[in-house]
């Protein structure tokens, strides 16, 4: 992806009924024509022809597939945000466990659509500056949550909230992301067993020991005389 900030911006914004819906038609089009034949090989003759509109028509509305691969992971990454916003004005459980799952599901129901079309946008999203600040202010926003939670909640044990709160965020986040784009994609309802297992094993699980510090030749710990 190399076009200009400028070059990834729509050209038209629909004001009738009419052109957002051929807008619609182009964008659904793009999606079933990247996750079917990837995104080099997903041409705007490609999608023209799949949305059932000219080329021109489409330049119309987009000045090439990059902007059209930003509007679609826009629209992914706000879907993603209003649903983990909506999960959070939710009455949480009193189980951590649940409150955990709550989010894990919401990650996964977030990225099901469409498996394939999820790796063209991890694998071509990242290269979009504006996408990567929005990435990271709803990062940001998602561990404070999280912070305040496992401050408050009796049965988080963790000594450090802010590290295991970016371990949760980021964890939940790039495991669902890998897992569920991957070929070999694996059933999310074991997906989300097993990652809420291993999320609640580091949440309640007793507190680490002092780290152990390795002896110089010809030492001995005071401990070991």
């Amino acid at each position: 992806m190399t076009s200009g900030r400028h070059g990834l911006q729509p050209r038209k914004q629909p004001r009738q009924a009419r052109a957002e819906l051929t807008r619609q038609r182009i964008l659904t089009a793009a999606a079933h024509v990247f996750a079917e034949y990837g995104y080099a090989a997903g041409t705007t003759n490609r999608i023209a022809e799949r949305a059932r509109v000219s080329i021109g028509s489409l330049y119309q509305y987009y000045p090439n597939k990059d902007a059209i691969l930003v509007e679609l992971l826009t629209r992914h990454l706000d879907a993603g945000e209003a649903a983990v916003r909506r999960r959070q004005q939710e009455e949480l459980p009193d189980s951590l466990e649940e409150i955990m799952r709550g989010l894990v599901r919401t990650a996964i129901e977030n990225h099901l659509d469409d498996p394939r079309l999820l790796r063209v946008m991890v694998e071509h999203g990242r290269q979009v500056p504006g996408l990567i600040e929005k990435m990271a202010r709803r990062e940001r926003e998602r561990i404070a949550y999280i912070r305040e939670l496992l401050e408050s909640h009796p049965e988080a044990v963790v000594e450090d909230t802010e590290v295991a709160a970016r371990l949760i965020v980021t964890t939940i986040e790039r495991v669902v992301h890998v897992l569920i784009a991957a070929p070999d994609t694996v059933d999310p309802a074991r997906l989300e067993n097993e990652l809420v297992a291993m999320v609640i094993r580091y949440l309640t699980g007793a507190p680490a020991g002092p780290p152990v510090v390795a002896e110089t030749p010809g030492e001995r710990s005071p401990t070991t005389r």
